[in-house]
């Protein structure tokens, strides 16, 4: 069975169990007739997870063209191809910026990590890096704090 196919099964673990714990989560009696209960996003996404699970697994594998290379092999070379120092970078960027958000408030830890996670990525423009980055956790504050209701402190402990 192909690399894809043994990652697909995983997935389909994954969802399955995911979807019988949302299934299983005891509601609240207020909670009982609510049109958007609190496992209702979680069993879409195990429903999609053993969906999209399921068509990687049925879907048949591709036969070998006659080059001598086994249809199992050809992820292993797309694996080496891989980015590993970026996926780490941005693994250590979240890091950061999960411990910086309390001490240094919503808006300066969310600019910070948008503009280091986009020259991990490649972005080397500095006006382009601090427009979206300020504009994007200004709207993304105002969203989450006006619209949903939520309070997120802005700025840092000792202006606040």
């Amino acid at each position: 069975m192909a690399l894809d196919k043994w990652i697909a099964v995983v997935f389909l673990v994954i969802a399955l169990v995911y979807g019988y714990t949302a299934y299983t989560y005891p509601l609240l009696p207020f909670e009982l007739y609510m049109v958007f209960l609190p496992n209702t996003m979680p069993m879409a996404l195990s429903g999609l997870g053993i969906l999209f699970s399921l068509i990687i697994i049925l879907t048949p594998e591709k036969p070998a063209d006659g080059g001598g290379e086994a249809p199992d092999d050809s992820a292993i070379p797309r694996l080496r191809g891989a980015k590993g120092a970026q996926a780490l970078g941005l693994i250590a960027a979240m890091v950061v910026y999960a411990l910086a958000l309390r001490p240094i408030g919503f808006l300066a830890a969310t600019t910070m990590f948008l503009m280091g996670t986009g020259w991990i990525l490649g972005e080397r423009k500095p006006l382009i890096m601090i427009l979206s980055a300020v504009l994007g956790a200004g709207i993304i504050w105002y969203l989450v704090q006006e619209a949903l209701g939520i309070y997120l402190r802005p700025l840092p402990w000792f202006m606040s």
